[in-house]
This record gives structure tokens, C-alpha cells and sequence, in this order.
């Protein structure tokens, strides 16, 4: 004789469950959705639609002569960008406009993410960033910061009596 609860077979107490990681995943996610006050997977609500948080992907790479950062922002305006320099570090925001809804036009998916981001990077002590340059073109932000001209201080051995 089988249990039932709504309709579906109830398992017994003793039967081995195959064990669904992602299933524990989505769970840890909506715990920590709600938490923060965020929707959850599955509710009737932007995530439901497949709407996430987004930061822009980054490069930082360097040579004998600079730092260059290159940042991807597709669909960002160059005037919803900005590039501060603070303290040693810098920040790179802006935000995404989502596209306005057309009428006669069901969503059934959206998964490009909107809204606003910030990335901050601590500027290394050789580094230049008065004289940082900055070029927008086809949704990629590229920033030069060119290394100082000083010479590392190199290591002095000291000997032990």
C-alpha cells in the first residue's frame, strides 16, 4: 500500500533519496535572497524572469610601462559611466537601462541583467593615477595608468652576527 500526499507518492522513512546538489543550491539561494530582502528563485517576481545582479567583466593587466584596465559594458551609455579615483583606489560605476517594454510584447526570459554596479580596485604604490586616461568605445571602458618613473627599492641582505 503506497502513501500519498497531494497526489504523489510519499517515500518511506527508510528509502535512500538521490542527492540533488543544485536542488540544495537553489534552497541556500532563496534563504540568502531573503535574508537580504531580495526576491527568490521561483517567486512571482523579476527573478522569476531570470533578472540578476551584474558587474561588468574586467581585465587588469601591465607591462614595463602601465596598468591597463579594460572593462565590459555592453548597452552603457558613456555618460551613465563614471571613474573615480579616491584614496588609492578606484572605482568604476555606472548602470544599465533596461529596454522599455513594448506593448505586444511577452518577456518569457530575460537573462541580460540591468540596474547598477560598482567595481573598485586598490591602485598599486608605483602607479600614476593623476595621469590616468580613459577611452569609451563599442561598450568597452579602457583605463591606462601608467607605473611611476621611481625605481623599486631593491632588497638589501642583511647579514646575521
Amino acid at each position: 500500500m503506497e502513501n500519498t500526499i497531494a497526489g504523489t507518492p510519499k517515500q518511506a522513512m527508510n528509502s535512500l533519496v538521490k542527492w540533488n546538489p543544485l536542488s540544495e543550491l537553489s534552497d541556500v539561494h532563496n534563504r540568502l535572497s531573503s535574508f537580504f530582502g531580495r526576491p527568490t528563485l521561483g517567486s512571482e517576481s523579476e527573478a522569476s524572469l531570470g533578472f540578476a545582479d551584474w558587474a561588468p567583466l574586467i581585465d587588469v593587466t601591465e607591462d614595463e610601462k602601465e596598468f591597463l584596465i579594460k572593462a565590459e559594458l555592453p548597452d552603457v551609455k558613456k555618460e551613465d559611466v563614471k571613474v573615480l579615483i579616491e584614496n588609492g583606489v578606484l572605482r568604476i560605476s555606472g548602470e544599465r537601462q533596461m529596454e522599455k517594454e513594448e506593448k505586444g510584447r511577452k518577456y518569457h526570459r530575460i537573462e541580460r541583467a540591468y540596474g547598477s554596479f560598482e567595481r573598485s580596485f586598490t591602485l598599486p604604490e608605483n602607479s600614476k593615477p593623476e595621469a590616468m586616461t580613459a577611452d569609451y568605445k563599442d561598450g568597452m571602458l579602457t583605463l591606462r595608468v601608467p607605473k611611476s618613473k621611481e625605481e623599486t627599492p631593491k632588497p638589501i641582505e642583511v647579514k646575521i652576527h
